[in-house]
């Protein structure tokens, strides 16, 4: 089976899937990640930009994921873009690693650059033109999920929740590679945080560990 975890910033991807990344890839999965934005230079040194991508070449390394991919949307600045053009390089990527199941961005995060490749993965997941995406999910990242406004509907309410008590550690490996995106405790982006969320989504779940998801379509053929 083929997965793609689409992510607005780098570090996204690892908040969101790092721990359903290991175990895809322990069952023998190809795990694709993609990550949509590039820092505008008025906002982010081009250094730091790059750093930040070989942090998440590094961590999809930790985790066994198959590849990753890099487009250069500008960040933060989604809002600029046509959507139509953001979905049609999001599904480029979903047609050219044949994703069966995608991971997208919630749709109610605080971020809009999280909003706007929500909506976009849905759109290049449609299932038309022989779009080969079977179950479409989406995640939470901590920092933007947490801190989105609980009225009109952008409330987090997870319906799927996939163990990873065995890929913890892995996950907060991985993520600890984002030398500049990780943050001291009581920020919601420290491994403290990470931790304590999967402790409490494995706990509502009967689980030591898991992270937790809200399923937007699966077709069953």
């Amino acid at each position: 089976m083929n997965v793609l975890v689409v992510a607005a910033h780098p570090d996204d991807e690892v908040l969101g899937c790092g721990g359903v990344t290991a175990r895809h890839v322990a069952h023998g999965d190809h795990v694709y990640a993609l990550v949509v934005t590039r820092g505008i230079p008025e906002i982010f040194a081009p250094e730091r930009d790059e750093a930040d991508r070989q942090d998440s070449q590094r961590a999809h390394q930790i985790l066994g994921g198959a590849g990753i991919f890099f487009l250069d949307f500008p960040a933060p600045r989604l809002d600029i873009v046509p959507g139509h053009e953001l979905a049609d390089a999001i599904r480029d990527v979903i047609v050219s690693v044949r994703a069966d199941v995608v991971y997208a961005p919630f749709g109610g995060d605080l971020h809009g650059d999280h909003k706007s490749v929500h909506l976009a993965t849905l759109v290049a997941s449609r299932p038309i033109n022989n779009c080969p995406v079977r179950r479409l999910l989406c995640y939470e990242t901590l920092s933007e999920t947490d801190w989105a406004s609980p009225l009109d509907g952008d409330a987090f309410r997870p319906t799927v929740f996939v163990d990873i008590s065995d890929v913890l550690e892995r996950k907060l490996e991985a993520l600890a590679c984002f030398r500049n995106e990780l943050k001291q405790p009581p920020h919601p982006r420290s491994l403290r945080a990470v931790e304590a969320l999967a402790r409490m989504r494995g706990s509502t779940a009967g689980l030591m560990a898991a992270e937790a998801f809200m399923l937007v379509r699966e077709i069953i053929a």
